[in-house]
């Protein structure tokens, strides 16, 4: 039973992250400008949030990259409430 649990623990943990990354302009953007935790309930469903990554950087010729992630944390998270509460992370990267 201990190498059951175990092995969907490891599982859960090797599987559970997602990262989305979209590179607008050519750039390198060490920190992100911007970051921030979005809220969503019941798995997301029918609900969606929205970063003007152009208004963070003062101009969509700044914008170098922005990332959607979804963590472990977050899929522990869900999984505790079950998928009642699902947060997820963005991040905008601005040049210079």
């Amino acid at each position: 039973m201990k190498k059951i649990f175990m092995t969907a623990v490891v599982t859960m943990a090797l599987a559970g992250c997602a990262q989305q990354g979209f590179t607008v302009h050519p750039g390198v953007a060490a920190a992100p400008t911007k970051e921030v935790s979005h809220h969503f309930f019941i798995s997301g469903l029918g609900q969606s949030k929205t970063i003007d990554a152009a208004s963070v950087c003062n101009g969509a010729d700044k914008v170098v990259r922005v990332e959607a992630q979804h963590t472990f944390v977050n899929g522990l998270l869900g999984f505790v409430t079950l998928g009642i509460y699902t947060p997820r992370e963005a991040r905008v990267y601005c040049a210079g």
